[in-house]
């Protein structure tokens, strides 16, 4: 019986699966709502999760840190019309992603993304609007998880006080 009891306890113990997770995964990225469920996967395990607004410059910037690592970064950037999210995207990565989804509107990787809003233009100042959600801080990739993620998280931005901003002038 204690040879069960041991068995037993033993594969109790081997949580792989488990998750050693102590914080609520945030809704919002800096007032973006995003899908947890999307955003989860990117998050690594941990006590205390922090979301710091790091915006200046016209861009806006939003930290996710878990356990003061710095686990994913979201960005809202103004880039001169007339430019390509891969000219985007290679001013924000070493290494430029190679998947790309809507004729090249989004370019992502298994663990960070690049997207170009629609309709977010400020005339005025000759600039669209675009977006990125980098998770180099995770050990999780999933590409089509971060196509997933970059796709809502710029639908929000385009559904946000941001767009209409600049979108009126």
């Amino acid at each position: 019986m204690s040879a069960i009891t041991v068995l037993v306890a033993v594969l109790s113990g081997c949580g792989g699966d488990q998750s050693e997770r102590d914080y609520a995964i945030p809704k919002d990225l800096c007032g973006v709502a995003v899908d947890a469920g999307e955003l989860g996967p990117f998050l690594p395990d941990g006590k205390e999760i922090t979301v710091r607004d790091k915006s200046g410059g016209g861009t806006k910037v939003c930290e996710v840190v878990v356990d003061d690592d710095l686990a994913l970064r979201a960005t809202q950037a103004w880039v001169e019309e007339g430019k390509t999210t891969a000219y985007f995207a290679s001013g924000q990565t070493l290494t430029p992603p190679e998947e790309s989804a809507e004729g090249d509107r989004f370019r992502y990787s298994g663990n960070e993304a690049f997207g170009k809003t629609k309709g977010c233009v400020d005339e005025q100042h000759g600039q669209e609007l675009y977006t990125a959600v980098q998770a180099q801080g995770s050990e999780h990739k999933d590409a089509d998880a971060m196509k997933r993620l970059i796709t809502a998280y710029t639908s929000g931005v385009e559904d946000s006080a941001e767009c209409e901003a600049e979108d009126s002038e």
